[in-house]
């Protein structure tokens, strides 16, 4: 398993993912319009992606990968500069028929690497208390948790320092 910065090429596969094995809300912001992917969801799709190509470097601050496992794209996880440049924030999705394989836990993984790279002190992430494989996936990477009191948000903060060695479930062979 690797991420690999999104380009042109893997763009169109990540795409293709996205359209047979996602819902547009589980991987992009919301576009106005009927339901599905419509060819207007679908260019928002491939702009976002390439407005992040420059990277962490770029005007966005952010750049976005394409997971891949046993070399075919399964999804996509972005990395983004916050409070400065010493902060990351995460966030990733998988193709449906891609979950609950250990996978999201590898990728945070290899996140946590590149975040180590980056020189980042901090990588947090913003997800929802029933989203029960991704807080899986952060505490086995060592998040600490914290839940709004107002909102079912969940706020995770991890040390791209600390980073666990991975376990028999999620080691690929």
């Amino acid at each position: 398993m690797e991420v690999l910065q999104v380009d042109e090429e893997s763009l169109e596969e990540l795409l293709a993912v996205a359209v047979e094995d996602a819902a547009p809300e589980e991987v992009m912001l919301p576009v106005a319009g009927p339901p599905g992917w419509t060819t207007q969801r679908r260019e928002a799709f491939r702009d976002w992606h390439r407005a992040r190509f420059p990277g962490l470097a770029g005007p966005l601050r952010e750049s976005t990968f394409a997971i891949t496992h046993d070399g075919e794209i399964v999804g996509s996880a972005r990395l983004a500069l916050r409070a400065g440049h010493d902060v990351l924030e995460t966030g990733m999705w998988l193709g449906r028929s891609h979950r609950g394989r250990g996978i999201g836990t590898a990728t945070l993984r290899i996140l946590l690497g590149e975040a180590a790279r980056a020189g980042a002190r901090a990588v947090v992430a913003d997800t929802k208390a029933h989203h029960t494989a991704a807080l899986g996936a952060l505490r086995r990477n060592g998040a600490t948790l914290t839940a709004s009191q107002d909102t079912v948000d969940i706020h995770a903060e991890l040390s791209p320092k600390e980073m666990p060695p991975p376990s028999p479930s999620t080691a690929d062979p």
